[in-house]
């Protein structure tokens, strides 16, 4: 709890800082989020499909999946310092800035992951720039979220912040849908052969466009008014966001990362559960175009259901939809496993719909108004990209523990995964339920009073 005082910035912009337009936020909110995520999307479907066969060695497909799924999580953990870093820059310097920043450094990286040789062509050369390029991917994507989160937040009316801001949210299931769609043409019609030595490569060299498109997006954002009216003054610079951050908002900043581990059912169900089905070791047979097509299909409905959470966020509360969405979702995680064990596809496209295209998006489209929510304007950016990415940089390691735990040849594999599923997000709704339901407050009036603990 933090007895410093706050100082209040007035809700009137100054002048020549223009008005609210929280439909052009959402909308470069969401296209930049699509673009964005197109890139980091794709890296995690390769990972699971393509990677353990051509980066690793393929001698022991165990080591090749493991390995495979600890650079997809490579990626987290230089996400809490691209958080600090380009959480500070969008603080001090303006959330445009560092949206257009995160958004080219991106495309930069997910472009050069197409243009890297195999293990059989270099050896450990390969595995090596892999992490490398995985890393400046999560650095860059520690700022995107958070940033367009943020400008939308910020240019919303009060009692619809959670409806706009999910729109950032659909974005990023959108850049999904955009990288499942553009895998699952070449994985179904090119020889297997073909697409292990060519065909993957071309989703990746696509990145080039995300370049160009992402800078013409993003260079005509607008600050928000009340951003713009204080940028600049003493309230921005006396210190460095993060260390205000550590002293004033410690409670926060801890509950806001273990509500981040409900994204577990995500690491569950599209990471592990698709290594799971497709890999031989596990023996369940399923083909890689049989589950992009569970992937497409599970993010088609998130990309329904996400607005109309959000949308629901602002007129019950976010607490609880967050706390039953988590828990709901780990529930179900059971289900969907034992569907891929079974061998039926119609099955595991209702548990998919179920668990990660409604249960989980009550989470999913809620948390990013909540969390912006939980923090003043001048470390907004900054609380929320830290506290998300380091739950996310946790999370992360999930899909490998759970491999290490039931790795091919177990018995009982989707209770195992399942029952641990749901302890993690039981824990992430105890957080939510001890955190204070911000809807309909202003924004103004949370920097007056602060969020304190219920």
């Amino acid at each position: 709890m933090s007895t410093t005082p706050t100082r209040v910035v007035s809700s009137r912009p100054a002048a020549g800082t223009g008005s609210r337009d929280p439909r052009k936020a959402a909308l470069s909110g969401w296209i930049g989020s699509a673009l964005e995520y197109y890139d980091f999307a794709l890296y995690s479907l390769a990972a699971t499909l393509i990677f353990p066969t051509i980066f690793f060695p393929a001698e022991n497909p165990t080591v090749g999946i493991i390995a495979s799924l600890a650079t997809y999580a490579v990626g987290y953990v230089s996400r809490p310092v691209g958080a600090v870093v380009l959480g500070a820059y969008g603080d001090r310097h303006g959330r445009k800035k560092v949206l257009v920043f995160a958004m080219l450094l991106m495309g930069f990286a997910t472009f050069a992951v197409g243009l890297l040789p195999t293990y059989g062509q270099v050896g450990l050369l390969a595995p090596a720039l892999l992490v490398i390029l995985r890393l400046i991917q999560g650095f860059a994507v520690a700022g995107e979220l958070g940033g367009a989160s943020a400008m939308i937040v910020e240019h919303s009316p009060d009692a619809r912040r959670g409806f706009f801001a999910s729109f950032s949210l659909q974005g990023t299931q959108v850049g999904s849908i955009l990288a499942t769609a553009v895998l699952l043409p070449l994985a179904a019609l090119l020889p297997a052969d073909q697409f292990g030595s060519w065909g993957w490569r071309i989703p990746f060299l696509l990145s080039a466009v995300v370049i160009l498109a992402g800078y013409l997006i993003r260079r005509r954002v607008q600050e928000p008014p009340t951003y713009a009216a204080q940028s600049g003054t003493a309230e921005t610079t006396r210190r460095f966001p993060l260390v205000e951050l550590l002293r004033t908002r410690p409670g926060v900043l801890v509950r806001c990362v273990l509500m981040t581990f409900t994204n577990v059912i995500g690491m569950a169900t599209l990471i592990f559960g698709v290594s799971f089905a497709t890999q031989k070791g596990y023996g369940n047979g399923f083909s890689s175009s049989e589950f992009l097509w569970v992937t497409l299909v599970a993010n088609i409905a998130a990309v329904v259901t996400i607005p109309l959470f959000g949308a629901l966020s602002d007129r019950i509360g976010r607490r609880m939809l967050m706390a039953a969405g988590g828990v709901l979702g780990g529930v179900l995680v059971t289900g969907y496993l034992w569907a891929i064990e079974q061998g039926s596809l119609p099955l595991v496209f209702v548990c998919v719909v179920i668990v990660q295209g409604m249960f989980f998006q009550m989470w999913n489209a809620t948390f990013a108004t909540f969390f912006q929510e939980q923090f003043p304007m001048r470390i907004r950016v900054t609380g929320f990209a830290v506290s998300q990415n380091i739950g996310l940089m946790i999370a992360s390691f999930f899909p490998s523990i759970f491999t290490a735990i039931a790795p091919p040849g177990s018995a009982n594999v989707p209770l195992t995964i399942g029952l641990t599923t749901l302890g993690i997000c039981l824990v992430s709704a105890v957080a939510a339920l001890m955190s204070s339901d911000t809807k309909g407050t202003s924004l103004e009036d949370l920097e007056a009073q602060g969020v304190q603990r219920p």
